[in-house]
Order: C-alpha cells, then structure tokens, then sequence
C-alpha cells in the first residue's frame, strides 16, 4: 500500500485540476484504484488501515490500494473536498470516481471492490 503525495498522485491517478490542469477526470492507472483520505489522529482511519492492508494484499495486481495523509498533503485533500475522514475514493478503470465516507467493514470493501470497481475477489 502506497502512500501518496500530490506529485505522486497527479503521476499515477490523475492530474485533473491541479496547477492550470485540465480539470476534467482523466485516470491514469493500469489498475483500479481506491484512495484512502485520512490522518494518524483519526480513530475510524485507524480501524480501516489494518482491512484496507489485508485487502492490498488479497487484491495484489487486481487494483492498487494508496493512502492520502490530509494533514501532510492538504492541497491534495481540499481538492476533494474532504470535511470528514476517513474518506474512501473508489477509481474505476472506465468512468467517474466515487467517494464514501466512514469506516467501512472488510466485506463492505469487498462488495464495493466488485459492484464499483468491477474487480472480484479470488476464490
């Protein structure tokens, strides 16, 4: 799992706005992707680390799971808006990111993984 800084988002996700950008939605990964916006303050962000961990691993080279540090990378978390934390961004491949907020539980993961992602779990 990968922690991201705004040069490193704008390099593996998208650049959609930042610097004189274009502002349009543009991925740029290979893999799905969910984006965990959070702070080492947050106890909810502190019960989604260990799931989202064991799910970067289970999903290896199926999607790729980053973390968003909002108070280190405030201009990053501001361009989405982020009020609440931990806010869970959910890129598919084709189409328009999704954003949830909250401490989701390891099958909720799951099933959102599989209905907005389109990536299903190994059996």
């Amino acid at each position: 799992m990968e922690h991201l800084t705004l040069n490193s988002f704008k390099e593996k996700v998208c650049e959609c706005g930042f610097g004189g950008g274009e502002a349009k939605w543009k991925f740029k990964g290979e893999l799905p992707a969910v984006i965990d916006f959070y702070a080492d303050w947050c106890g909810p962000c502190k019960m989604v680390a260990p799931i989202l961990d064991q799910l970067s691993k289970e999903y290896e080279g199926r999607l790729d799971i980053y973390k968003v540090n909002t108070e280190t990378e405030r201009e990053l978390a501001g361009a989405f808006g982020i009020t609440s934390i931990p806010s869970i961004l959910f890129v598919p491949k084709e189409g328009e990111p999704q954003m949830l907020q909250g401490a989701l539980p390891k099958n909720e993961f799951k099933r959102l993984f599989r209905d907005v992602l389109g990536v299903e779990e190994k059996v």
